[in-house]
């Protein structure tokens, strides 16, 4: 705490010292949506040539421009520098509390979105594509852990959306082909879909992974009895 007091004085001081307008030319470069992180965004825009931000539900964070490529950001008690080659990017200034760490967040090409963000738009081809490369980048990373996507369908079933959970169950199974949870879950959606062919295959697909899953077991003996 008392180092983001003497932190945030000093940047009052270097924007006291600096004008806060900038270039058209900077303005078009840096305006846009930046990847704070694989499904979270940070978007830059100015008003009156003054760097603003978007970020975390806030829609109007004024930055402290300290010269020409950095700002503070009081909200992340950040420097960020922001970096032309080779693509345009934000780097965070190097210090003590970063461990070595590099942080960089890459601008987003117009249209893209996050993979949260083309699910909830309903473009679900392009969710699964951007999970999957998340994946592939990262395949550690907390956003595509497998118990918790199949947390959320279970969530979205709660409240009667099952059309959301169904896709996302399948994206789920995108991400782990090898799981017998998530066909036993997509099994499940399909069943509440009254789509009875598809639930019976994912039954299936989950007892040939793991032959001892109940939930599946039970399920595909109520959809097959005569």
């Amino acid at each position: 705490m008392k180092k983001f007091i003497y932190l945030l004085p000093l940047a009052i001081l270097f924007a006291s010292c600096t004008s806060q307008k900038n270039s058209e030319e900077f303005i078009n470069k840096t305006s846009g949506r930046y990847l704070f992180n694989a499904n979270e965004v940070l978007e830059i825009y100015f008003e009156d040539d003054v760097m603003h931000a978007k970020w975390r539900g806030n829609d109007d964070i004024k930055l402290l421009k300290v010269n020409d490529s950095a700002f503070y950001m009081q909200e992340l008690n950040e420097k960020m520098l922001f970096v032309a080659k080779p693509e345009m990017h934000i780097e965070l200034a190097e210090k003590v509390e970063h461990d070595g760490v590099k942080y960089y967040f890459q601008k987003m090409e117009e249209g893209a979105k996050t993979a949260n963000e083309y699910f909830k738009a309903e473009e679900y081809q392009k969710a699964k594509e951007a999970y999957l490369k998340i994946q592939q980048k990262d395949s550690l990373n907390f956003l595509i852990e497998e118990y918790k996507i199949n947390r959320l369908g279970y969530q979205f079933i709660r409240k009667d959306e099952n059309d959301k959970a169904l896709e996302l169950f399948k994206i789920n199974a995108a991400l782990y082909p090898k799981s017998s949870n998530v066909y036993n879950s997509l099994g499940e959606a399909y069943f509440l879909k009254k789509d009875t062919v598809n639930a019976i295959a994912n039954f299936k697909k989950s007892l040939e992974i793991n032959s001892e899953n109940k939930n599946s077991k039970k399920f595909l003996e109520r959809l097959t009895q005569k």
